[in-house]
């Protein structure tokens, strides 16, 4: 089914930059970056249809959090009605604003930040901001993980993980349609 609403997302909206969700390997492949079997706090950008979503929610801690930030209207109304999942807070907003919506719950930082919105469809401006302020909201020790598609230009992405993060790393996945262009940023300081 979230292989339908991706196509029918897909056409309407010009900021979705696949056509299918993340193959179950390629979530596997992301999600193996993080430390699950602790207390967590995961903020999600562009979380579509809950691929990973609902791969986490059977995986983190009883007392763990993950808030999803999706700017596609049709998205957020499918994850609230299909994920049932009290851990599970669906915002209908753009990942820019993830200071004042972590906040809205008392936190400071979270432990995680996985994205998959296409960065290289954002502006310039756009990509920077939104990797600064994650970088500032994400504990020391923590990651920023990245699903792109495998075009991704450095320029997109690369170089502004290296401004903001102590350490970056990308790999190419190709079990995926499309292959996947992978990013670990930690937070060492």
């Amino acid at each position: 089914m979230s292989t339908i609403e991706y196509v029918k997302n897909f056409i309407k909206d010009p900021n979705i930059a696949s056509i299918t969700p993340t193959s179950q390997k390629g979530v596997r492949e992301v999600c193996r970056k993080m430390d699950l079997n602790k207390k967590v706090v995961i903020v999600e950008y562009g979380p579509a249809t809950g691929v990973f979503t609902n791969y986490l929610l059977k995986r983190i801690t009883p007392d763990s959090m993950i808030i999803a930030i999706e700017l596609n209207e049709n998205f957020v109304g499918y994850l609230k009605e299909n994920v049932k999942d009290p851990r599970l807070k669906v915002h209908h907003d753009s990942a820019e604003n993830i200071i004042d919506i972590v906040r809205g719950y008392g936190l400071e930082k979270v432990d995680y930040v996985i994205s998959g919105i296409p960065f290289s469809l954002l502006d310039e401006d756009t990509r920077e901001d939104i990797v600064k302020r994650t970088s500032h909201m994400i504990k020391k020790g923590g990651k920023f993980l990245l699903y792109q598609t495998f075009f991704q230009k450095d320029e997109h992405l690369k170089v502004h993980l290296e401004d903001y993060f102590s350490k970056a790393n990308d790999q190419y996945f190709f079990r995926n349609v499309p292959p996947l262009r992978l990013y670990e940023a930690i937070k060492q300081r």
